[in-house]
């Protein structure tokens, strides 16, 4: 059924923020206790590493995001599990490869077979919501509301509320609340946003501990912006000035969020983790990536590396930055030494480490590389060094310092053979363990990969047809009501 506006909705339409709506009503004062946080996962949606005013951006100004990284801890070297989108957001969900959980590229499906972070939340007694870009229930194109009886809905896979949406959403969006669908006028940023923090609170009120994973749709394409938003970038192609539109009212969202968390309350101690979910796009002036190689798709830098922020005032004390090699992947089990989740709670192995202590001050070199692989290609990251191969089937491999040579214009693999020999090793064997994975192997039940769904079009599904002309009518409505 389509359901007429909220309040929060209402006020938006009369150009009344549905955040600042919210914020205006009475707080929840008390605040958690520091041993079960608020936790608040926060992912851009092809936001490249270059894209933050904290880098020296020559034309975006990102003020909320610099106050962020200003107050926790900015990771230099933080990287997305994947080079696109549907992979890094199985690896948020799993600690695992994409590939291990069946997340081949965009698109693809995530293994009910897998154990996820809000499954492992919810038993651990939070409150769990997803808010925005879900991409992991089989489905591509331009985003719809997630179906009610979605065999691979954010509730299936552990969140007790959801407002969200099956790919990327732009301004205006239609959205499916645990099923039911609604349209918001606004900035999609800033709407999902509002209700995640409309969540929070209501969790504070109970003095229960809430885990919120806000997913936004910007700024991937199609780009759409206001003209207030767009004002800054005179002078740049309209793709460009709509792209970079985008990006200023996330980054205002973000201000929402920071201010929204201090008046419920809670702010001092809530861990909120901000980062892409892969790297820029090309054909975007000024370039996306801050001068690393490649885009979004690609195994190199620009493809991989992305900005990364953790905030939690009542343990980060000393703000800084750090070159620490981080990943998508260490957010499971850094949240789960933080929770105290039982070690059943992650599904083995595992490919992310905890890097809680990395909170405290710098912890030396890492221990456990990091891999990657995706539609045959493949990377290993120790520390300073990057081994690179175009096709995991071939013996041929590349090998880079990014110490010395961050944008990887130089191959030292034959320079290096004591490294590269070792690297070479590491990454067969761990190559081979997810390979294991993909064919079922972690799982205590026989699987058939047969069962497991392909990926496809919503718009070619028989569950999509009957609610076409409910969208449609949807979307006629909020043209009528928004204010623009």
């Amino acid at each position: 059924m389509i359901q007429t506006p909220s309040r929060r909705t209402f006020l938006k339409m009369a150009g009344v923020s549905a955040a600042t709506a919210l914020l205006n009503q009475p707080a929840a004062q008390a605040a958690q206790s520091p041993a079960r946080p608020n936790i608040v996962l926060v992912m851009t949606d092809d936001q490249g590493w270059g894209e933050t005013g904290y880098y020296n951006h020559p034309v975006l100004k990102t003020p909320n995001l610099d106050a962020m990284a200003a107050n926790g801890v900015r990771f230099d070297r933080f990287y997305a599990g994947a080079a696109v989108c549907s992979p890094t957001r199985a690896t948020v969900m799993t600690g695992r490869s994409n590939d291990r959980a069946g997340v081949l590229s965009h698109g693809y499906p995530l293994r009910i077979e897998e154990k996820t972070l809000p499954q492992a939340m919810k038993k651990a007694g939070y409150a769990t919501g997803h808010f925005g870009k879900w991409h992991l229930n089989g489905f591509s194109g331009a985003g719809v509301p997630v179906l009610k009886d979605d065999p691979r809905s954010p509730g299936v896979f552990g969140f007790d509320e959801w407002l969200s949406v099956t790919n990327y959403f732009e301004a205006n969006p239609l959205l499916s609340r645990n099923g039911v669908f609604e349209g918001f006028p606004g900035d999609g940023s800033e709407v999902i946003v509002a209700e995640a923090l409309n969540f929070i609170g209501k969790q504070a009120e109970q003095d229960r501990p809430s885990f919120t994973v806000i997913w936004y749709g910007s700024p991937h394409k199609p780009f759409i912006a206001s003209e207030e938003d767009k004002q800054p970038f005179e002078g740049l192609d309209e793709e460009s000035r709509a792209h970079y539109g985008e990006l200023v009212a996330m980054d205002r969202s973000i201000g929402a969020l920071r201010k929204g968390l201090r008046d419920l309350g809670v702010a001092d101690n809530t861990l909120v983790w901000f980062n892409s979910d892969n790297g820029g796009l090309p054909k975007i002036t000024p370039e996306t990536v801050g001068g690393l190689r490649d885009f979004k798709g690609s195994i190199f830098e620009g493809g991989l590396r992305v900005p990364g922020i953790v905030e939690w005032p009542a343990v980060i004390t000393r703000p800084r930055i750090t070159h620490y090699p981080t990943v998508t992947m260490d957010i499971f089990p850094t949240l789960a030494e933080i929770v105290g989740l039982p070690e059943s709670a992650m599904l083995k192995p595992c490919d992310g480490t905890s890097i809680r202590a990395l909170f405290d001050g710098e912890i030396g070199p890492r221990n456990k590389p990091i891999g990657f692989r995706r539609l045959g290609r493949g990377a290993l990251i120790d520390n300073d060094f990057k081994l690179v191969t175009l096709n995991v089937k071939r013996d041929h491999f590349l090998l880079y310092n990014l110490a010395d040579d961050p944008g990887e214009t130089t191959n030292i693999f034959d320079k290096q053979p004591r490294i590269a020999k070792r690297m070479v090793k590491a990454f067969k064997a761990w190559n081979e363990s997810v390979e294991a994975s993909f064919q079922g192997h972690d799982y205590p039940e026989p699987f058939d990969r047969k069962s497991n769904p392909k990926h496809g079009k919503w718009s070619d599904t028989e569950q999509y047809k009957p609610y076409v002309q409910e969208f449609e009518e949807l979307r006629d409505r909020i043209k009528e009501t928004a204010v623009h």
